[in-house]
């Protein structure tokens, strides 16, 4: 038995940013975005749209940690404008902090418990919002979950309600021709990641694998041409879509062991997210290769019949594209290497994944 559901609405196109004017239809909203030119010029095509927001909040940085987003949760609860509506305008960082507004409209303390304890969850808010992705990668426009990094106490968290699926993801390829390449290919590894990691996975189905294997060979074929030709809108639409389609299926699988290494990764080591998620991918399918015939089935349906000679593809996709699969490149030594292993096959997102113990250990050294 299995189960799929996602309750987002998507519209998916060039310039389909046209739309959300209709969308929003009148609601005094709060914009979420970067203090960067780049968004400005977006939030003025939407403000010529849709009104002028009742209230901005653009202190948002990448990896959104406590510090930021107490600040930003006190504007909104402190506004007198009183937006009944959050429009989130930016990459994962930008959406996942309009999540915890979305939940913070009493602070940001009610927040801060519920993550830390569980408890609280009587104070969160659920203010409605629609998701603007500007890069093709974290997914979140169509997932129910944000990432919230506690930088003082090194630690990571998932706020996750289901509450949080945006009403709307306004996906427009056209709003990511900006972003340059370094950015453009660690985003598209994240959403890599996202799709294998779903299909290695306790909680996948048919459908999740069906929308992972077709992001997949996606990104496989096309992220390296979108690398050398950024203003290329056709590769920037099959990239998004890729992007979208990998949201889809770990909406419903969330990740595994990739992404439960990248954590301490990208807290301990300034690894950005996409890189700490996808260096290990090619280890990973090694050690769940003849694991399970549904995952083998799904790997076959992107690297073909011979698994090993295709995580060997998967090793020089990743080494082509720039991306190191050794990690002391990544500052990490042997001794805190098993001990992350240990803490990410322990982990939340660990227990997602399917393999065993001992293979992990034979294959990652």
């Amino acid at each position: 038995m299995w189960t799929f559901s996602n309750p987002v609405k998507v519209q998916f196109g060039v310039d389909v940013i046209d739309s959300i004017g209709d969308i929003i239809a009148g609601c005094p909203y709060c914009l979420v975005t970067y203090d960067e030119p780049f968004f400005a010029d977006i939030s003025q095509r939407i403000a010529r749209l849709a009104g002028a927001p009742a209230l901005t909040i653009n202190n948002i940085s990448p990896n959104p940690d406590f510090i930021t987003l107490r600040s930003s949760c006190k504007q909104l609860q402190e506004s007198t404008s009183q937006p009944t509506l959050i429009v989130a305008v930016g990459g994962g960082s930008v959406i996942d902090a309009a999540k915890v507004l979305s939940s913070g409209g009493n602070g940001f303390d009610p927040v801060q418990s519920f993550l830390e304890t569980g408890n609280n969850v009587g104070e969160l808010t659920t203010i409605p919002l629609i998701a603007v992705p500007t890069t093709a990668g974290t997914g979140s426009e169509v997932t129910s979950w944000a990432t919230v990094w506690d930088t003082e106490g090194n630690r990571k968290h998932s706020l996750a309600r289901p509450e949080l699926y945006p009403s709307h993801a306004v996906v427009d390829p056209n709003l990511m021709c900006g972003m340059p390449r370094t950015l453009t290919v660690n985003t598209g590894l994240d959403a890599l990641s996202h799709a294998l990691e779903s299909i290695w996975n306790k909680n996948s189905n048919p459908v999740s694998t069906n929308f992972a294997v077709n992001a997949a060979n996606e990104i496989l074929e096309w992220l390296p041409k979108l690398a050398d030709d950024l203003t290329n809108i056709t590769l920037r639409e099959r990239i998004a879509r890729a992007a979208l389609f990998a949201g889809f299926a770990f909406s419903n699988t969330k990740t595994a062991l990739a992404h439960s290494l990248s954590y301490p990764i990208t807290l301990q080591h300034d690894i950005p997210h996409g890189l700490a998620c996808s260096f290990s991918l090619a280890m990973v399918m090694r050690s769940v290769t003849g694991f399970s015939e549904s995952c083998d089935e799904g790997l076959r349906r992107i690297f073909g019949q011979d698994l090993e000679a295709g995580a060997d593809r998967l090793e020089e996709f990743l080494v082509n594209l720039g991306v190191s699969v050794n990690k002391a490149e990544y500052g990490v030594s042997d001794e805190e290497w098993r001990s992350m292993i240990d803490a990410a096959l322990a982990g939340e997102r660990g227990r997602n994944f399917i393999g065993s113990r001992d293979r992990v250990y034979e294959v990652f050294g």
